[in-house]
């Protein structure tokens, strides 16, 4: 079909369209790759120097999205928090998705209004019914261009650029799988969300412990328990889920994540934090529970994931001092800090792992997990 623009487009001015939109997931230079184009020769805008420019649909500003949920306000008196704008960052489909989720599927009937634990109910029923849409950024996932970018990103390591990587970037831009700035970033947090879920899936689906098991009689979440209990599965099973090629680099942490979503979900969340040049990842676990006056409440528990490779030093004291950062952004009295030592691939996970106590630089106490 390109080629046949290209000659139609060279014996102009013979009747031909004087102008052709290709509207698609792609930008046209990427057909040239996916119909076996040289990848590492991208650097023309057009495989055929024909085209004009190269339109990405835009986000939705916070004004946009306010005002229109302002106009679902106005009909029914229904007012919509603002939170809806953090988890989308404005990409427009999930900010319709969401509304709608709220609205139709949970059914939360005016006047009551919409508040930020409806917006997490939705975002987490949007993502496990893995909607449409989000099959389709799921199933690009296992692109070599795709997993060249995003497995650095959930690292939060630098990346050595290659030929390809400014290219690799700006198709996963096309894609809007990144945010628009830079540095590099997952475009909005439900993306991100999906992504570790889906890459942790198969740890999910090998863990049997009962998540009812971990709650306390008074309903908070016996953290310090499901500590213990991670470290057990990760010497039994630590060895197996790390070994394959599919985004090795970060599987000790997707390992850790998927655990504590198995276990969370259905009464709490996990919220992550990652992306380039951070060289951690930030998790905060939110368990709800009412307190003895009948009030609900929140349960919070801040965890940092650190990485030792071979040829760096100990990055425990540089993850306390991050941990105190985090700590005291969610004024938390102490936190997690889980070292995963693989510096030598072949040892055993079960020599390795072991807990100790140290606190942060301002004194507040941490448990540290080296697995």
């Amino acid at each position: 079909m390109l080629r046949q623009l290209r000659d139609g487009y060279t014996s102009r001015p013979k009747p031909f369209p004087h102008s052709v939109v290709l509207c698609g997931l792609w930008d046209v230079r990427d057909y040239k790759v996916a119909s076996g184009g040289d990848p590492t020769r991208l650097g023309t805008s057009s495989p055929f120097n024909i085209k004009i420019a190269s339109l990405r649909i835009g986000d939705f500003t916070p004004a946009q999205v306010r005002e229109l949920y302002a106009q679902h306000t106005t009909e029914t008196g229904q007012p919509f928090t603002d939170q809806a704008f953090d988890y989308t960052q404005g990409q427009p489909w999930l900010v319709n998705a969401l509304a709608r989720e709220i609205v139709r599927e949970m059914r939360i009937a005016p006047p009551d209004p919409i508040t930020a634990e409806h917006v997490d109910q939705a975002k987490e029923r949007l993502i496990l019914a893995r909607a449409t849409h989000l099959d389709s950024l799921v199933a690009r996932l296992a692109e070599p261009r795709v997993r060249r970018v995003v497995e650095p990103l959930i690292a939060g390591e630098l990346t050595v650029p290659d030929p390809t990587y400014d290219d690799d970037v700006a198709y996963l831009r096309d894609l809007g799988l990144l945010a628009p700035t830079r540095p590099a970033a997952i475009a909005n947090p439900i993306y991100r969300e999906v992504i570790v879920r889906v890459l942790g899936s198969h740890t999910e689906d090998s863990i049997v412990a009962d998540p009812r098991s971990f709650v306390l009689p008074d309903g908070r979440l016996d953290f310090s328990m499901l500590l213990r209990e991670f470290a057990a599965f990760w010497r039994q099973h630590g060895e197996v889920l790390t070994s394959g090629d599919y985004y090795h680099e970060v599987a000790p942490q997707l390992v850790i994540m998927g655990f504590l979503h198995r276990i969370v979900n259905g009464g709490g969340y996990v919220d992550r934090e990652y992306g380039v040049g951070r060289g951690r990842i930030d998790l905060l676990v939110r368990w709800p529970y009412t307190d003895r006056d009948g009030n609900r409440v929140w349960q919070r528990e801040a965890v940092e994931l650190k990485v030792w490779r071979r040829g760096e030093a100990d990055p425990a004291p540089a993850g306390l001092r991050q941990l105190d950062d985090y700590l005291e952004r969610l004024e938390l009295d102490r936190g997690t800090l889980v070292v995963f030592d693989r510096r030598d691939p072949g040892s055993s996970p079960a020599q390795r792992t072991r807990f100790d106590e140290d606190q942060t630089p301002s004194g507040r106490p941490v448990t540290v997990l080296r697995a």
